[in-house]
C-alpha cells in the first residue's frame, strides 16, 4: 500500500510540475515568438508545439531508454494527439460568444490539421500492417515517413503564412528583453524536462498496480498529464482572444508528437518501435483521425449559433468517450 501511496503521490507531483511550468513555458514560447515576428499558425507548427510537446518527448525518452516500456511511450504520444484535439471542446465551453470557436479561427488551420491525419494514418498503417515499412537498421520505415512529412508541414505553413502578409505584433517597451525570455524558457524547459523523465516510472508501477495496463494507462493518464500544457495555454489563450495561436499549438503539437514517435523509435534499440507495441493502439489512432476531421469540418462550415457546445465540439467529446470506452474493454478483454 504504501508503494502505491508514493507511486500516486509521484505521478501527481510530476503531473503538477508539468502544469506549473507547462504554462510559463508556453507563456515564454509565445513572447519569444513575438519577438521574432512569427505567424500564430507557424508559431504553434514549430516553436510552441515544440514548448508543450516537451512533457510528451521527456516521457517517451524515458519509456523507451531507462524503463522499457514501449507501449507507454506510444499509448502516451496517439493518447495526447486525442487529447489535444478534445482541448478544442474544452476551448468551446470556454468561449465567451456566442457563436462556436472554429467559426472565428483562420482557414490555414487545416493544413496542419491534415498533416496530422496523414501522420496518423501512417501510424495506423504500420499497426495494422506490420513491417510493411520495412525498416534500417533497428528503425522503422515509418519514422522516416513521419520525419519527412514534418518537415514538408513546416516548410508548406511557413509559405502559406509568408503569402497571407500576417502582421506581427512587437512588445513595448519595459518589457522583457529577449534575453530575459530566452533565460525563463530554458530554466522552465529543463523544469519541465526533468518532471516528465520521471513520469513513467511512477506510470509503469501504477499501470501493474492498477490492472489497466499500459496501453490504457498510457492513453488515458499519462497522456493528460503531459497534456497539461495545451491545456492551459489554450485556454489562457482563448481568455486573452488569441484563439488561432490556441488551435495553432493543438494541430501542430500532433504533427510534432508523432515526429517525437521517431525519435522514440531511433531511441528503442531492440527494433522497430511499433512492432513492439500493442495493436490495441489502433483505437485511439483512428479516433483521434476521427475528431481530427471533425475539427476540420468545424473550420469549413463555420457554424453562426451553439448551445454549451457546437456540434463539431460536442462531436469531438462524444467521439473521444467511446474511443476511451472501447479501449479501456479492449484491454480488460486482453488482461
Amino acid at each position: 500500500m504504501n508503494s502505491i501511496v508514493f507511486d500516486i503521490a509521484g505521478f501527481a507531483l510530476c503531473a503538477g510540475v508539468i502544469l506549473i511550468s507547462g504554462s510559463k513555458l508556453s507563456k515564454y514560447g509565445d513572447m519569444m515568438a513575438d519577438m521574432l515576428g512569427w505567424g500564430k499558425m507557424f508559431m504553434g507548427l514549430v516553436l510552441m508545439a515544440s514548448v508543450t510537446s516537451m512533457p510528451e518527448l521527456m516521457t517517451g525518452f524515458s519509456s523507451v531508454v531507462l524503463v522499457d516500456a514501449p507501449n507507454l511511450a506510444v499509448g502516451d504520444i496517439v493518447g495526447s494527439c486525442a487529447f489535444n484535439i478534445l482541448i478544442i471542446s474544452i476551448m468551446d465551453m470556454f468561449y465567451n460568444k456566442k457563436k462556436p470557436l472554429t467559426s472565428d479561427v483562420q482557414p490555414g488551420h487545416i493544413i496542419s490539421a491534415s498533416f496530422g491525419i496523414m501522420m496518423l494514418s501512417v501510424v495506423a498503417v504500420a499497426i495494422l500492417m506490420p513491417g510493411v515499412f520495412g525498416s534500417i537498421a533497428w528503425v522503422g520505415g515509418s519514422s522516416i515517413v513521419f520525419i519527412s512529412i514534418y518537415l514538408v508541414a513546416i516548410r508548406v505553413l511557413y509559405l502559406y503564412e509568408k503569402k497571407q502578409h500576417i502582421q506581427h505584433i512587437f512588445p513595448s517597451e519595459g518589457e522583457l528583453t529577449l534575453k530575459q525570455v530566452i533565460t525563463k524558457y530554458v530554466i522552465n524547459a529543463l523544469i519541465v524536462m526533468g518532471a516528465a523523465l520521471a513520469l513513467p516510472y511512477f506510470g509503469e508501477h501504477l499501470a501493474v498496480a492498477s490492472g489497466l495496463g499500459q496501453s490504457f494507462f498510457g492513453t488515458l493518464f499519462i497522456a493528460a498529464s503531459t497534456s497539461l500544457p495545451e491545456i492551459v495555454v489554450s485556454v489562457t489563450a482563448i481568455r486573452i482572444g488569441t484563439i488561432d495561436l490556441a488551435i495553432g499549438n493543438i494541430f501542430g503539437s500532433n504533427i510534432f508528437n508523432i515526429g517525437i514517435l521517431a525519435l522514440d523509435d531511433i531511441l528503442y534499440t531492440k527494433g522497430p518501435l511499433l512492432l513492439d507495441t500493442s495493436p490495441n493502439h489502433i483505437i485511439p489512432v483512428l479516433g483521434t483521425i476521427i475528431i481530427t476531421a471533425i475539427g476540420i469540418t468545424g473550420i469549413v462550415y463555420r457554424a453562426e449559433k451553439k448551445w454549451k457546445l457546437a456540434l463539431d465540439t460536442a462531436l469531438i467529446l462524444i467521439v473521444f468517450v467511446l474511443m476511451m470506452f472501447l479501449l479501456y474493454h479492449k484491454t480488460n478483454i486482453a488482461i
